[in-house]
């Protein structure tokens, strides 16, 4: 599903527009940005949630030269599906 489907279903579900239902979308997802920006996790129950980590810093190899590179540590994202979600699939 993209952006364009989401949106579709919301307006569908909720009786609302398309773009009231492109708004709340685009406010959720700046929500989420922000909290995870913040350092917080964000969690939605019977889905999952988003957890910002740390990924250390490590070495590395140049695929085309072999030469050893020192990689930075640098944060990402991590998605953790809830058991309701799991096992639903």
């Amino acid at each position: 599903m993209n952006k364009k489907a989401i949106t579709a279903r919301m307006s569908k579900d909720a009786g609302i527009t398309g773009i009231q239902a492109e708004k709340a979308f685009t406010s959720l997802i700046g929500g989420i940005r922000t909290s995870l920006k913040k350092g917080k996790r964000v969690t939605f129950s019977g889905f999952g949630s988003f957890d910002v980590k740390i990924r250390k810093a490590r070495k590395g190899r140049n695929p085309k030269t072999g030469e050893s590179i020192q990689i930075p540590q640098k944060k990402r994202v991590k998605f953790n599906p809830s058991k309701g979600l799991i096992d639903s699939l």
